[in-house]
Order: C-alpha cells, then sequence, then structure tokens
C-alpha cells in the first residue's frame, strides 16, 4: 500500500493558485505530495496529511492487545499514538493481524510500518529497514518452569520442545542453533499469541521458550516460569519498514524526531512503566 493522502480541513478555502505556488515553494513530501509543515507539535497543518496504516497484533499481553472494552491498546500503540499527535503531517491507522504476517503484509503495501517490539538483528536487516532511534532495548533469555533446574543454557534444549513465534528474533536464535549443531532443538511454532504460554510451559507441553527479559513478569503474573542461564542476544526495539523507499525514510525520520523528544520529556518512560512494569527503553534497562 502506497501511503494515501487527504486534504488538511483548513486548505479547502484554498484556490487552486495558491495550491500551485505551494507546491512550487514547498517541494514535495511522502509519495510525491506537497509536504505537510507543522506549526508545532499538536497544531495545525498546511498541505496534506499522509495516511499511515501501522501493522500490530491483538495477543501481546501490556503491548498490543484488546482490552475488556474491545480496545487496541498497550505499549506499543499507545507510544504510536503518542507519537501520532507529534506529527501532524500524518495519521496513523492501526490494521492488526497475526505476527507472523506482519513482515510479509509490509513486503507488500499493505501497511506501511510495523509496531510489535520488533527486535533489530542481522537477518532482519537484509530484507528491512529500521528506524534509528530506539524506543527499547532489552535482552532474550531462556525460560522454563520454575521447578526446572535442568535447563540453562541452548545445548539442554537439544532434544527438547521450545516454544517460539515465527519470524520472531527468537525463533532466530532457535533456527541459527539448529543450523550449527547436529543435536537440534524441537522448534514450536505457535501463532503469535503469547496468552498461552506460561500454561504450554507448566503443564508439561513443551520444555522452555526464549523471551526478553521484561516478558514473563508480564506474562506470568503469578511467577510460575522463570529466566535462567546468560544472555542469549542484547537488541534495540525499533520500527520496521520497507527497504530504499523514499516515503518510509522520510517517515522513519519523522518518527525518530517523535521518539527523542518523547525520551527528552519522560513521557516514553513513563509509557514504560505503566505498561511493562520497568523501564524497559534504553541500553540502560534493567
Amino acid at each position: 500500500m502506497k501511503f494515501q493522502t487527504t486534504k488538511s480541513k483548513n486548505k479547502k478555502w484554498l484556490s487552486l493558485a495558491t495550491l500551485a505556488l505551494m507546491l512550487v515553494a514547498s517541494g514535495c513530501g511522502t509519495s510525491g505530495e506537497p509536504a505537510a509543515q507543522a506549526s508545532g507539535s499538536g497544531g495545525e497543518t498546511s498541505g496534506k496529511v499522509t495516511k499511515i496504516v501501522v501493522g500490530t497484533g491483538t495477543g501481546f499481553p501490556r503491548v498490543c492487545f484488546i482490552d475488556e472494552n474491545g480496545k487496541l491498546t498497550g505499549f506499543d500503540v499507545e507510544l504510536l499514538r503518542k507519537i501520532d499527535e507529534l506529527l501532524p503531517q500524518y495519521e496513523f491507522e492501526f490494521q492488526t493481524m497475526d505476527f507472523s504476517n506482519l513482515l510479509l503484509s509490509l513486503e507488500t503495501d499493505k501497511i506501511d510500518l510495523v509496531a510489535h517490539v520488533m527486535e533489530k538483528n542481522p537477518e532482519r536487516e537484509q530484507k528491512y529497514a529500521f528506524n534509528a532511534e530506539p524506543y527499547a532495548h532489552w535482552r532474550n533469555r531462556i525460560v522454563v518452569a520454575k521447578d526446572n533446574d535442568s535447563i540453562r543454557s541452548l545445548d539442554d534444549l537439544a532434544g527438547k520442545k521450545v516454544l517460539t513465534s515465527a519470524t520472531s528474533a527468537e525463533a532466530q536464535i532457535l533456527e541459527n542453533y539448529n543450523k550449527d549443531h547436529d543435536s537440534k532443538i524441537d522448534i514450536v511454532y505457535q501463532s503469535g499469541q503469547a496468552n498461552d504460554t506460561v500454561s504450554q510451559i507448566v503443564s508439561g507441553r513443551v520444555d522452555a521458550t526464549i523471551a526478553a527479559d521484561f516478558v514473563v513478569p508480564v506474562i506470568d503474573p503469578q511467577k510460575q516460569l522463570k529466566l535462567v542461564g546468560d544472555e542469549l542476544s542484547s537488541d534495540d526495539v525499533l520500527y520496521v519498514f520497507r527497504k530504499d523507499e523514499a516515503d518510509e525514510k522520510a517517515l522513519s525520520d519523522a518518527i525518530d524526531g517523535a521518539v527523542k523528544e518523547l525520551k527528552e520529556d519522560g513521557t516514553l518512560s513513563k509509557l514504560s512503566t505503566e505498561w511493562l512494569g520497568s523501564d524497559v527503553t534504553g541500553d540502560h534497562a534493567e
């Protein structure tokens, strides 16, 4: 999907001659339309407003989910709503889908960016572009049932069933291990729904999963699971865009500016603490 544009209401009075002068004076913005000029964060714009379709999920508790009132919310969703307020040249529209379909939908132009706490790693960088300013940072470790003392490393997972989501950074860790070792980990792919992870591990249907450090207290408030072993990876969390497209690069740059502003005024840390229980918004995250 190429970016869609709609005229700002406050420009309806402009004559065609004035519009022509604006095109010459201001140049082109994304999608070849007149670039929107902000009069301040959340203020009115001149030019046109570009609609951005944001791909996210509904099955990640506290991150992107449907609440008891049927509203899409969570850390990723509410952060993008704050970013949208700071970028009057854009209008964000959320489109929800299974996690495993997000990157494919980006490739096929069905969405304009992916927001699902996506970690930057070499495999993804080969195919996709990322914005430069991280909005979170965390560390992946093995997660097992609280009474499991036999697993502490990837080698201990050989022959074991390990739950993960297809196309996730955690799945990449497991797949890379299997490429390099004869003793294979039995990777069990789920649809991206994190809601049944605890029950699958506690019941013994699977032996473990790999998760970012903040995830366990979010999905396991009853403390039936634990993190074990050394850190397996440490990654920035960013938004994902199509590569080599000028309008995507302009959007990415604009989001970087908004994220920086939300970091500086404390909004980003506040959202992280509110939704995730701790501040995971920088490389200082614990």
